[in-house]
């Protein structure tokens, strides 16, 4: 039987540059060598895109671009290609592929930007469509469906780029209707940079106009003191949930993005929470991920306050995917290895696309 052809895309413009290239790292080295061909592109930091026939070690220590048979590589949109063109030695020639694994994260990765591309291709792709990934980047989307849902949040206000002018007032508005202490973030952002907490109103608007410097658009939290909790969500139509586990971090801001942190590393599996809540959080995280259009895989985040409220924080629908990554090892810790994973992932993003 001819192995089915998958590339992986990796890399990219945002912060998660890193994080990316040391998930498709492992992505290729655990993807069945006996069941797929693997075609690896890579996209630099200034947005080049390049075929790399090289190593997956090469890929994990940021050498990849330094490969001397790197060569220029587009994916085209027309669904007749399905694949991508490669430019060698002057000539173009077209690498028809059976499926895309995008590895990219935040900017122009999760945020729906290569999932509508992928969508114009025809190729299927493993991961959350062009909406849903639009919709979880956003934080300020992502609030409004959740509220819209009945799903538990941290009370929210959002400012735009047309109150810059009054950052005071509206500052001053928003601290009449949040108790402090509140966390600041770009309300598009894949990593905690730009984010910060304000235990006063000086506090507040330093941390709103440093969020600016990295989007257009700030989102102001009551910030809650408590436990981390993690879920992995998978599927499609009946989407299942891993055990949940705890993040053992006592950073105020935790940032599972960092890659020099070892995300993971101080994670438990399972959380030392009753069996009741177990079962209450991992519902919450299917009615999240079915509310929000998820498909693929999605990591969700949550907030165990100190009185025992559950606050959803964030869902993640392009999730680290080292060996010690948080999902990795909860889906290990509920049963299923990284390479049945990432054949699951491929599996069954072609035979939906192909129901659809």
């Amino acid at each position: 039987m001819a192995k089915i052809k998958a590339a992986v895309i990796f890399g990219g413009v945002s912060r998660e540059h890193e994080l990316s290239c040391a998930s498709a790292a492992e992505v290729i080295r655990f993807i069945p060598q006996d069941k797929y061909e693997v075609m690896s592109i890579g996209i630099t930091k200034k947005g080049h895109w390049l075929y790399f026939p090289g190593s997956p070690d090469e890929i994990a220590d940021g050498s990849w671009e330094q490969n001397p048979d790197c060569t220029p590589a587009v994916l085209s949109p027309d669904p007749l290609h399905r694949g991508f063109i490669i430019l060698e030695n002057g000539e173009a020639s077209v690498r028809r592929v059976d499926a895309v694994f995008p590895i990219l994260q935040g900017k122009f990765g999760a945020d729906g930007s290569i999932q509508g591309l992928l969508d114009m291709s025809g190729i299927p792709y493993v991961g959350s469509g062009l909406l849903a990934s639009a919709s979880c980047t956003d934080k300020s989307h992502t609030h409004m469906v959740l509220d819209d849902y009945d799903i538990k949040t941290a009370d929210w206000r959002l400012i735009r780029q047309r109150d810059i002018s009054d950052i005071d007032g509206k500052c001053k508005h928003i601290v009449r209707e949040l108790e402090f202490p509140l966390i600041v973030k770009p309300a598009n952002s894949g990593s905690s940079a730009g984010t910060g907490t304000a235990d006063n109103f000086e506090e507040l608007t330093a941390a709103v106009k440093v969020a600016f410097s990295n989007d257009n658009k700030v989102l102001v939290e009551r910030h809650f003191i408590g436990r981390k909790l993690e879920t992995a969500v998978y599927g499609y139509d009946e989407p299942k949930c891993s055990c949940v586990g705890e993040i053992l971090s006592t950073d105020s801001i935790y940032d599972p993005t960092q890659v020099k942190k070892t995300s993971g590393d101080d994670l438990r599996v399972p959380a030392d929470i009753s069996g009741e809540l177990q079962d209450e959080i991992r519902r919450i995280s299917v009615d999240a991920y079915k509310a929000l259009g998820c498909k693929g895989i999605a990591r969700v985040d949550f907030i165990l306050t100190e009185n025992g409220e559950i606050i959803l924080n964030k869902i993640g629908t392009a999730p680290g995917l080292r060996r010690n990554s948080v999902v990795p090892k909860l889906m290990e810790q509920y049963g299923m290895s990284m390479t049945e994973l990432f054949d699951m992932l491929i599996t069954l993003a072609i035979e939906k696309h192909d129901e659809s």
